[in-house]
């Protein structure tokens, strides 16, 4: 009988400082979301908002859209995403942080630029470098 109030004891010690331990690491943990998305009524689209810490492990870069001799606008080619139907899209900052996802039409493709036809507003900014991470944190998070 000894033996088993050692034992039952010994159990208990160990079952507290293995659950004080958990408590401990959770306490550590940052529960700021990396990524937050807000829908955009009347779309299926949403507002991508991140962290700044987020945006710095992404490296996201981008560029103004900018307007050619022949009056079109053009964006660097690296911001074009296709989606799996055949879709064209490009991430538009709209504010520090904040990032739309934005059809656009390509009317032709000239070395590193696209023209495009339609779909972005002359002052637009587009992410030329972590769109398709952008992209897929969308479609993560959508999931949950």
């Amino acid at each position: 009988m000894n033996k088993s109030i050692r034992w039952l004891v010994l159990t208990v010690i160990l079952l507290s400082l293995l659950l004080s331990a958990c408590g401990a690491s959770e306490a550590t943990v940052d529960e700021t979301k990396p990524v937050t998305l807000e829908p955009i009524s009347g779309t299926d689209l949403n507002r991508i908002t991140l962290t700044e810490k987020a945006a710095e492990r992404l490296g996201l870069e981008t560029a103004p859209v900018h307007v050619n001799s022949a009056k079109q606008m053009v964006i660097p080619y690296a911001a074009l995403l296709y989606d799996a139907s055949g879709g064209t899209w490009v991430y538009t900052t709209v504010a520090p942080l904040v990032y739309v996802r934005q059809a656009i039409v390509v009317d032709s493709i000239n070395g590193n630029e696209a023209v495009l036809s339609e779909g972005l507003e002359n002052d637009a900014v587009v992410v030329t470098l972590g769109a398709t991470e952008l992209y897929g944190s969308e479609a993560e998070f959508e999931e949950e």
